[in-house]
């Protein structure tokens, strides 16, 4: 176990990261087609073939998931992830077609630095194929890469963050998350995670909670000036268990209470909150509760997968770059 995405077998991870943009994309791959689904949450979200998520969809599953940044333009990437896809022969078949399902999810890092003078046609098509490209499984990095390489949350760098657990029954459950919200990882001005309760071996810091909560440290911290248009966390959570649809459906919405748990406030309506959810399909349940189970390991380790995505980042190299949690606040 690394305590990431990619210990749920099956599945391939890669990043696609330029400095200089301040911006990437990641590519969560599959080794057989999965069953998936989703939910939105946030008031500005930014999708790519979710449609076909929905249990009543057609679509038995998808190849692949992308997260990047980019905004609108950033949607480009699934169609390099699909490329790649699509010349290694994987996809969804139809008699002689081979169609590689991908959705995808965006955020907003078009105001954090970075040249964003592209030209005609934004660089996510070649960063989502590079991001494919790149996928393995086993270990991968966190913190300023891939998607999270320009998120932002209130007064510190955001960044690429991941975690994984087991649950009672044996099933591996797992999330990976690009951090960029309007809300506040942090208790009042920090240092504490409000996804503390749910740390593990101290995998973002291990401050704990503060003795006391006061009126101010529940003032919500906000990104921006309002209007916040530069946000949006969006990720997945995945499980080797076999589920329908409606059941991977089912486990995004619990993950979502994850999200809550680790931002304050999530969902707004400037934010562009999704989670997927994804299932290999490699251990069946035992019973009707595994499911609970699995859906409540699945919003602690979307909690913890936030923070560490805060506490792994690094600060971009662009004049007035956002400190990052270890600057502000210590730890190796």
């Amino acid at each position: 176990m690394h305590n990431l995405l990619t210990d749920v077998a099956g599945i391939a991870v890669g990043h696609a990261t330029d400095l200089g943009l301040a911006s990437g994309a990641t590519a969560i791959l599959f080794d057989e087609m999965a069953v998936a689904s989703g939910v939105v949450l946030g008031g500005a979200p930014g999708t790519r073939d979710t449609r076909l998520l929905e249990p009543e969809a057609t679509v038995p599953g998808v190849n692949a998931f992308v997260l990047s940044g980019g905004s609108a333009f950033g949607l480009d990437a699934a169609g390099g992830v699909q490329a790649w896809l699509r010349a290694q022969g994987r996809g969804w078949r139809l008699r002689d077609a081979v169609i590689p399902v991908v959705s995808q999810a965006i955020l907003f890092d078009l105001l954090n630095g970075g040249d964003k003078d592209w030209g005609i046609f934004s660089p996510y098509r070649d960063l989502g194929y590079a991001a494919a490209q790149a996928a393995r499984p086993g270990a991968f990095a966190l913190g300023t890469v891939g998607a999270g390489t320009g998120a932002i949350v209130p007064g510190l760098k955001g960044g690429l963050g991941s975690a994984s657990a087991v649950t009672r029954q044996g099933h591996v459950v797992a999330a990976l998350v690009a951090v960029n919200a309007v809300g506040s990882p942090l208790v009042g001005d920090g240092p504490h995670f409000w996804a503390a309760p749910y740390e593990r071996d101290s995998e973002f810091g291990g401050r704990g909670m503060p003795a006391h909560l006061s009126a101010d440290d529940l003032h919500p911290r906000l990104k921006g000036a309002p209007p916040s248009g530069t946000a949006t966390t969006i990720g997945l959570v995945a499980t080797d268990a076999t589920l329908t649809k409606a059941q991977a459906k089912r486990m995004a919405i619990m993950a979502n209470d994850g999200l809550a748990r680790a931002l304050l406030p999530a969902h707004a309506p400037s934010d562009g909150d999704c989670v997927f959810a994804a299932a290999t399909c490699r251990r069946p349940l035992t019973d009707a509760s595994d499911l609970t189970e699995i859906g409540h390991v699945a919003t602690l380790v979307m909690a913890r997968a936030i923070a560490r995505g805060v506490y792994e980042a690094t600060r971009l190299p662009q004049p007035g770059a956002l400190p990052t949690w270890r600057e502000r606040f210590g730890g190796g």
